[in-house]
């Protein structure tokens, strides 16, 4: 249970400081309307994630006998992992122009997270299988990730909101650097086990 934890709140963490269309977004609403605006955007994956999780974790249990596919999505869901580390390595910061004219930050951050690839991809090649199993031993268990995913997604997302209205400096300073370098460690272990239980699954 404390794994699951741990895992949420990595992911949460990568998810909320990576950046993105919905980085950008935080960030411009912020810089054109004050931390209030940043922080609405910063809440709308709470409300577009959910009907994603629910399809994707309805699919998954549709084909949880199917071991080979399990092991395929497993492998692409390491796949990933590993390409979410390579991009925490190589961070710089962010430096990209923004124009925003309007507020309304809450409706168009789910438009952008609802039209963003990476919430789907992210929820059927890691996120899903880690609900199924978790779900396996407890009831319970699948909360714990996905509280830990939120609480640490949206609280960053709030915290980057709040440093870009006190500095935009520190979106290319050195604790946003290292932070996403020791992100990039720890998404490489989960890489390395969902690799390993894709192979495994394959294989039996």
């Amino acid at each position: 249970m404390i794994e699951l934890l741990i895992a949420g709140i990595t992911l949460g963490l990568y998810a909320g400081f990576s950046p993105g269309p919905l980085l950008v977004l935080v960030i411009s609403q912020t810089l054109k309307h004050g931390c209030k605006e940043g922080v609405k955007v910063a809440f709308a994956p709470i409300i577009t994630d959910l009907p994603i999780i629910v399809v994707t974790v309805l699919f998954l249990s549709l084909i949880s006998s199917y071991t080979s596919i399990l092991g395929v999505i497993s492998i692409l869901g390491g796949v990933y992992l590993g390409y979410m580390a390579y991009e925490s390595f190589k961070t710089r910061g962010l430096t990209e122009n923004i124009d925003v004219e309007k507020p309304k930050s809450f409706q168009k951050g789910a438009t952008v997270n609802f039209l963003n690839p990476s919430p789907y991809l992210f929820w059927i090649t890691i996120g899903g299988p880690i609900i199924i199993n978790a779900y396996s031993a407890s009831a319970l268990s699948p909360f714990l990730f996905i509280i830990g995913f939120y609480a640490l997604l949206v609280s960053s997302k709030i915290a980057l909101a709040y440093a870009t209205s006190k500095s935009r400096d520190f979106l290319t300073g050195k604790t946003y650097i290292y932070t996403m370098r020791t992100l990039g460690v720890v998404l490489l272990i989960f890489a390395l086990y969902f690799l390993n239980q894709g192979v495994h699954l394959l294989i039996k």
